[in-house]
């Protein structure tokens, strides 16, 4: 029997709004299965189980006597630790703001609030949302392996139940990465879309908010409720169109998908590409027109890509740097101090570079629709991992290894969604990254829910093995 902490949002939702289930039903199931994995999943920063439940009880009154609050009323979720919520510890996994307790919603915090959601914690993340890993997160797939970052923790709590949804922040992946290790789906919106007032930053030009939901149709539930100008975010722009919130149904007809010959199916494993290659063939039985395109500038995506977030977050975290640097953890102190010693001239070219990158990219999408790649070049890896090495010998960096797919997407600022496709041999989820055009979330989200309506759960499976209650799931460390 599904258990209401297992619903997606838009179920949930729905239920809500026709009586059928109490958002105090739904909000003690979630908290329940939070002090169920908790122990072994560690997703959690923070919980707000005493004002979650206060919440509930009054979303349960106000459906009662019909006041509805907007289309997420009732649901509760997660929020990465790095996006404030007033009165509640927001620490961005740092001994830094160990102690920090905001004063003020961030922007999507009250639009969430606004659309009736229920907050339930603050989730774990690699500090400051420098990395990729989240180390103190276990991936509720197998816990030899690494979760994902920086969303870690709110990745695992999707995946587990412990939150219908969540936000995380992506900044060359940080929501994407995460959501492929953990089968989910993750959005990064086109830049701009979504206010990132009251939320850390780590490089102003590349940071995105965006979710990790169970179904594309929830992302495009949740994007509508946090997208929308907000003159205290500079890049704030104004969306055109209202992201699409259909069933998946109809067909791709007329939807051009570029197949990358280059760049993205190299240094790739196996099972990985066959997946993405299969899930791109399912979109062409739906209608869509395979397109063979040729991914420009490809040498220069990671250097410009390191070129921007160095430096940008070693300005943003300069006075701490200065005055505390005991505070910061090992790597990501050596990690700011690099960046202090990128000098004006190489973040300039880097900025030339991404500016060349841009308008190659929009010629490209002069040519089709939407860029189907693998999300990452590898399911999850072990913890204890340290590169990617191929069968060529060619050998990179964890992080590089990790960033080096959904980073064009961050430096082109075009939005770009994450959904599962299927597992490896050792039962890890993969997942398929669609990359669309400015502002196209409305035609990106339609792709992705038409494919999953036509696969179902036996091909997009959201439900992690510690779901069930068990450890059974988890292989040993």
């Amino acid at each position: 029997m599904t258990q209401p902490c297992e619903l997606t949002a838009a179920a949930a939702a729905e239920a809500i709004a026709a009586k059928e289930l109490s958002p105090v039903e739904l909000t003690e199931s979630v908290l329940q299965r939070a002090a169920d994995t908790e122990d072994t999943l560690n997703a959690f920063v923070t919980r707000t189980a005493e004002a979650a439940r206060a919440r509930a009880a009054q979303a349960e009154r106000d459906v009662m006597a019909g006041r509805p609050l907007g289309p997420l009323h009732g649901v509760p979720f997660a929020l990465k630790d790095n996006i404030d919520a007033s009165g509640v510890l927001t620490t961005a996994s740092s001994a830094l703001w160990a102690e920090r307790v905001p004063a003020e919603d961030s922007a999507v915090m009250d639009r969430l609030t606004a659309a009736g959601a229920i907050l339930v914690g603050k989730t774990e993340m690699h500090e400051f949302a420098y990395g990729l890993i989240t180390p103190q997160t276990a991936n509720p797939w197998a816990r030899d392996r690494i979760a994902g970052g920086s969303s870690g923790g709110s990745a695992a709590a999707v995946a587990v139940g412990s939150a219908t949804f969540a936000l995380g922040t992506d900044t060359a992946g940080s929501v994407r990465v995460p959501a492929s290790f953990n089968g989910l789906v993750g959005l990064k919106p086109t830049y701009g879309v979504v206010s990132r007032f009251g939320v850390a930053p780590l490089s102003w030009s590349m940071d995105h908010v965006g979710p990790l939901t169970r179904s594309v149709q929830d992302a495009a539930l949740v994007l509508h409720a946090i997208s929308g100008q907000d003159p205290r975010d500079p890049a704030s722009v104004v969306s055109p169109h209202p992201p699409r919130l259909g069933t998946g149904s109809g067909d791709l007809r007329g939807v051009r998908v570029g197949v990358p010959a280059n760049y993205f199916f190299e240094h790739v494993e196996t099972p990985v590409a066959d997946a993405v290659h299969r899930a791109t063939a399912r979109l062409v039985e739906l209608g869509a027109t395979p397109v063979d395109v040729t991914v420009p500038l490809t040498t220069y995506v990671i250097p410009t890509l390191w070129g921007h977030v160095a430096p940008e977050a070693a300005a943003a975290h300069d006075e701490h740097l200065r005055h505390h640097p005991e505070l910061f953890g090992d790597g990501l102190r050596t990690l700011l101090e690099a960046g202090r010693m990128i000098t004006a001239d190489t973040y300039l070219r880097a900025q030339r570079g991404r500016s060349l990158i841009r308008e190659a990219w929009r010629e490209l999408f002069t040519t089709i629709d939407v860029l189907a790649t693998p999300t990452v070049a590898a399911t999850a890896p072990l913890r204890s991992q340290t590169e990617m090495r191929w069968d060529d010998g060619y050998t990179e960096d964890i992080t590089d290894g990790l960033l080096r797919l959904t980073s064009p997407a961050n430096i082109t600022g075009l939005p770009a969604l994450s959904l599962p496709v299927g597992e490896d041999h050792h039962g890890l989820p993969i997942g398929m990254q669609l990359i669309g055009n400015h502002l196209a979330e409305p035609d990106l989200l339609h792709i992705g829910q038409v494919y999953e309506a036509a696969c179902g759960d036996e091909e997009t499976r959201r439900r992690a093995p510690l779901l069930s209650g068990s450890s059974s799931g988890f292989r040993p460390q």
